[in-house]
């Protein structure tokens, strides 16, 4: 067993990855063997990932608020506390708060052999996200 005392700050999310203001939390880093990368992730209202993949795919468990998600090709979803997404392995798309909700949510990913976690694409722009249905 190894206890992990919570010494790291809550970091801002990187304008290359994200519009709008994100906080992420550390949860859990690859080492050694263990591949496993989650992190707690709070979006403001209107926040948003940019277009992005992983090489493993990702599970993204919605902890609190409303938010938004969305498959290239595919429609806006709206999502709720509770619910789970999971894109693919290779798949393209993003995710974020709604237009007046915070959302945060666990974002849970398997690193490649080399370390890669996700790679990054072009903003969502603001006809993209704006396509969302009603949240509610």
């Amino acid at each position: 067993m190894q206890v992990t005392k919570n010494s790291v700050d809550t970091g801002a999310g990187p304008d290359e990855w994200f519009t709008g203001t994100v906080y992420m939390d550390v949860v859990a880093v690859p080492s050694g063997p263990y591949r496993v990368n989650a992190t707690s992730v709070r979006f403001t209202p209107g926040a948003r990932t940019a277009w992005h993949t992983h090489p493993n795919g990702q599970t993204v468990y919605v902890t609190e608020g409303v938010g938004l998600v969305q498959g290239r090709g595919a429609p806006v979803e709206v999502v709720r506390p509770g619910d789970r997404v999971f894109f693919e392995p290779g798949e393209e798309h993003w995710h974020g708060a709604a237009p007046t909700r915070f959302m945060s949510h666990i974002s849970m990913v398997e690193a490649d052999p080399d370390g890669t976690t996700a790679t990054w694409g072009a903003h969502v722009t603001e006809e993209e996200y704006g396509a969302a249905p009603s949240s509610g």
